[in-house]
């Protein structure tokens, strides 16, 4: 029997690609940190529940340590398996220290790739990057790309893309799919997410000014905003992770046709307060507010967002959308579903489980 393998859970994105990816057919098991065991155990009881499949294998382990601290036998039974391995633990944070990042994001895939390359039987290695290894390259960026930039908007940058170099390398000897999805958002039929984070940053912004004569906006934009929702991500992964012609691939998961930055925002307030944005709080002013810490914490907004907004930059989807192609699987429309994703933010606004700490 063949086995599915999963780092990063309990995790948001790797729960959910093992609730769709259990049928019967395979075992599942995950790479989970000791601290987080209990958790897992948690989750994977909930997975059982809602799906009905068996238990999933939860293997004590860390990226961080050579041979990712797996015990002798647990590595032997992965030896033993037809596996496919996904690789999504990371540290996802802008405002993340370097060394922190370096840790996990490059040395713990270096660990992964290398146990990966241990396996006799892999079947698939599918790694999580992000579109944002760009950098600060602007224009169009492909899909076949991997440019080191001049500079980076921040560490969690930096890192992703030393870790795609990495796994680059190894499209040499394994069948690898490497994933870049965009800003990743919630369900786009149910709002459903679990963390207020990325985009949710503006709507914690624009709930604590909502009472406002009139909401500001930040600065002046003519970039695009790249922010898919959950299930796009995985429906295109999982189908992906099976399709032949995927392996030896690098994708972007970004939404083929974004939208500009002001039209998004406009539609954020609308939806949250019934107005519409008026007047603007020049960048450098907001980049100075969100300076401070107070600020930040007050508005629930890390300062690292501020760079996305006027980034011009776009991303080629032309070798997604080939292997896509026939799936039926599309990226929805962000303004279209808004309303779902701003309903779930003021359902859950004050539980505190769904908010980042602001630092």
């Amino acid at each position: 029997m063949s086995e599915i393998v999963f780092t990063g859970f309990p995790g948001f994105i790797a729960s959910q690609l093992i609730r769709r990816s259990v049928n019967g057919k395979h075992g599942i098991s995950a790479i989970v940190l000791p601290s987080e065991i209990g958790k897992a155990q948690q989750e994977g009881r909930k997975i059982q529940q809602e799906t009905g499949c068996g238990p999933i294998r939860l293997i004590p382990g860390d990226i961080t340590a050579v041979g990712l601290g797996l015990a002798a036998e647990d590595a032997e039974y992965l030896k033993g398996q037809e596996v496919v391995f996904w690789h999504l633990a990371a540290i996802y944070d802008l405002a993340v220290p370097r060394q922190a990042a370096w840790k996990v994001n490059v040395e713990g895939t270096k660990n992964v790739n290398n146990f990966v390359l241990s396996l006799p039987k892999l079947k698939r290695y599918i790694y999580f990057s992000t579109a944002y290894v760009a950098g600060s390259r602007q224009g169009m960026l492909y899909e076949h790309e991997l440019i080191r930039p001049e500079k980076f908007k921040n560490f969690y940058e930096e890192t992703k893309f030393e870790a795609e170099v990495l796994t680059e390398e190894l499209k040499k000897q394994v069948p690898v799919t490497i994933i870049r999805p965009g800003i990743v958002r919630g369900h786009s039929v149910t709002g459903e997410t679990v963390k207020f984070d990325g985009p949710y940053f503006f709507l914690n912004m624009i709930d604590k000014v909502r009472k406002l004569p009139a909401i500001p906006y930040l600065g002046r934009s003519s970039a695009y905003i790249n922010i898919v929702p959950i299930d796009y991500i995985l429906d295109a992964s999982i189908y992906l992770s099976s399709l032949p012609e995927g392996a030896g691939k690098t994708v972007h998961l970004t939404d083929p046709n974004p939208h500009p930055v002001e039209e998004v925002y406009r539609k954020m307030v609308n939806e949250m307060t019934g107005k519409m944005p008026k007047a603007r709080v020049p960048h450098r002013l907001a980049e100075w507010s969100l300076s401070a810490s107070p600020v930040r914490k007050f508005l629930g907004v890390e300062k690292e967002t501020l760079d996305y907004l006027t980034w011009q930059a776009s991303f080629d989807t032309a070798e997604a959308q080939a292997l896509l192609k026939g799936s039926g699987i599309q990226c929805a429309d962000f303004l279209e579903t808004m309303p779902q994703m701003v309903r779930f933010y003021e359902s859950h606004k004050t539980d505190k489980k769904y908010q980042i700490v602001i630092h």
